[in-house]
């Protein structure tokens, strides 16, 4: 049973704004629902901010000393600090400091476990939503506590790049425990897909398979064991702790901040004389240049969330709009990115900017086993009489990929590689 829409607008900013721009209908049985425009829409127009139901920073993000908002997801580095980290410059300063939105001075820990807020309104928020049911208190390090060894378990079960986490699916439970009105809360997530298989198209989720069968059993045993709660006992079976996996797999949009990357944007914002403008750009390349050369990709902080109404919109291989994190936080901006009409289908793209540029097979290979249905857009229809092949190139990739998330191998002492301009739902 699907949430009511007033569900669907209520974690958007300026709800009645949005709900007055679009509409959520029911498409059909195989497709669900669809975003359409109840208005024209302008290319670069902010269709809606919205901010998630829940949302985590990835497990190997934070053990390699990511710092964000246990809350919001905010860099909680200066701009300088991450710079300095990042290029392996401990002397570095940055001109213009004050154009970073950092302020440490606003800074809270949790008193009891010691996790750290960018705001006492984050660190409020995350206590009155779900913290008081999954803080540690003094055993925040203990490796043996019941909610560490289930992140252990995860962590070596997918190694980076991560696309999911599972504490979303914690987090999820927390809320439901210390919600007042906890049938509402649980009705909330049947709003999202949670299908482990598409027995139409006999395509079954690719961590759910049979090679997976003793790390999900492994995870649902610590899971079971670290938060356990009668209201929730469908969660807890094997099938419901399926779905629950399948749910955060399935809708889970990545999120990217980053205090170096919002000071570089302020920074091409501001009107400079030519040569100080030059001075400038040269500055922020070689640092760019720095940090390629000391740690590989420029790397966000990064976690997932799930968006009630983003996760609403389907894909599309020619997408309509994009979703960006501009404010440094988990506030996700739908952009659209050409003019969208009245009765308009709204589309995302599942898939980042590169896996947009392979074959129709390799596209379709990657939605039919992260999001179980083979895709129907326009760009595909145009490329069915392609043969079902993909390029070597794109093959390796592939496998390089797959054993990189999925290798049972010790994990690297540092990764290097992550997505950053991009972030798909897986």
């Amino acid at each position: 049973m699907a949430a009511p829409l007033d569900d669907m607008f209520s974690f958007c900013v300026d709800a009645g704004k949005v709900a007055s721009c679009v509409e959520v209908r029911f498409i059909d049985n195989i497709k669900g629902k669809g975003l359409f425009a109840k208005r024209s829409i302008k290319k670069g127009e902010t269709i809606f901010i919205e901010r998630p139901l829940i949302s985590a920073q990835f497990l190997w993000n934070a053990l390699y000393k990511y710092k964000a908002c246990e809350y919001c997801l905010r860099a909680l580095e200066t701009a300088e600090e991450n710079a300095r980290r990042l290029g392996g410059i401990p002397g570095l300063s940055l001109p213009h400091p004050e154009l970073c939105r950092v302020r440490p001075e606003q800074h809270q820990a949790c008193p009891q476990c010691q996790v750290m807020y960018c705001s006492s309104e984050c660190r409020q928020a995350a206590a009155e939503q779900y913290h008081r049911a999954l803080c540690l208190g003094p055993s925040e390090e203990d490796p043996d506590h019941p909610i560490n060894k289930l992140k252990d378990a995860w962590r070596s079960v997918h190694y980076p790049p991560e696309t999911s986490s599972i504490m979303l699916m914690a987090k999820m439970v927390a809320m439901v425990k210390q919600a007042k009105d906890k049938a509402h809360v649980q009705k909330l997530f049947t709003h999202f897909c949670s299908r482990t298989a598409n027995e139409e198209e006999e395509i079954a989720h690719k961590l759910l398979g049979e090679q997976f069968r003793g790390q999900l059993a492994l995870l649902h045993s610590l899971f079971r064991e670290a938060l356990y709660d009668d209201h929730l006992s469908r969660w807890f079976v094997p099938e419901g702790f399926r779905s629950l996996f399948a749910l955060v797999g399935t809708n889970g949009q990545g999120i990217g901040t980053s205090s170096l990357s919002q000071w570089v944007h302020a920074c091409d914002a501001l009107e400079l004389p030519a040569q100080q403008r030059e001075h400038l750009d040269s500055f922020i390349d070689q640092l760019y240049k720095d940090i390629e050369k000391e740690t590989g990709d420029f790397l966000n902080c990064e976690g997932s969330g799930l968006f009630l109404l983003q996760s609403s919109c389907n894909h599309s291989c020619i997408p309509n709009a994009e979703a960006s994190f501009p404010d440094n936080n988990f506030l996700l901006h739908l952009s659209a990115l050409c003019d969208i009409n009245q009765g308009e289908e709204i589309c995302i793209s599942y898939l980042d900017c590169c896996q947009r540029d392979r074959s129709r097979h390799s596209r379709h290979k990657i939605l039919r086993e992260n999001y179980l249905f083979v895709c129907s857009c326009p760009k595909c229809v145009s490329q069915m009489d392609e043969l079902d092949v993909t390029s070597e190139e794109e093959e390796e990739e592939e496998g390089v990929a797959e054993e990189v998330i999925y290798s049972r191998m010790n994990p690297p002492t540092f990764w290097t590689q992550r997505p950053t301009e991009c972030f798909s739902m897986v």
